[in-house]
């Protein structure tokens, strides 16, 4: 006697939930991720108890622990800031200047640009702090 042979399905794999899976985690990454927007300068800023934040975006001069200079996207030698800081004086005299100086950045460094701005007429000039933690703060 001849016994029937059942036939089989092909045996599937069903990727679709798997997909599903890796896309829910991909979009959870995506929100949850933050993206860091500043320049990729490392500054220590020197500290302070009394500094505000400003409330427009002016021009910004970084002063790194080299005494390199910074405006903008553009890496500048110390030759250069004149003439890179004259072409952004207009905006700088309405907005005013941020120099963000390194607390290890060569106190000539950033009286240079000081003394650039004051020669291009640009009267609003703040240096940028880091927020003093209230033990340093406190002494004296």
């Amino acid at each position: 006697m001849r016994v029937p042979r059942t036939r089989r399905e092909p045996v599937e794999v069903n990727l679709t939930p798997l997909i599903d899976v890796v896309f829910l985690l991909l979009i959870f990454f995506m929100v949850s991720t933050t993206f860091e927007t500043r320049q990729a300068l490392e500054l220590e800023l020197p500290e302070s108890a009394t500094g505000v934040a400003a409330e427009v975006s002016p021009v910004t001069v970084v002063v790194t622990a080299r005494g390199d200079y910074r405006l903008g996207e553009r890496d500048l030698a110390p030759g250069e800031l004149a003439s890179a800081l004259g072409a952004e004086a207009e905006r700088a005299r309405e907005q005013g200047l941020v120099v963000e100086a390194d607390g290890r950045a060569a106190h000539a460094a950033v009286v240079r640009v000081l003394d650039r701005a004051g020669a291009l007429g640009i009267r609003q000039v703040r240096i940028a702090t880091a927020e003093a933690t209230p033990t340093e703060a406190e002494t004296p």
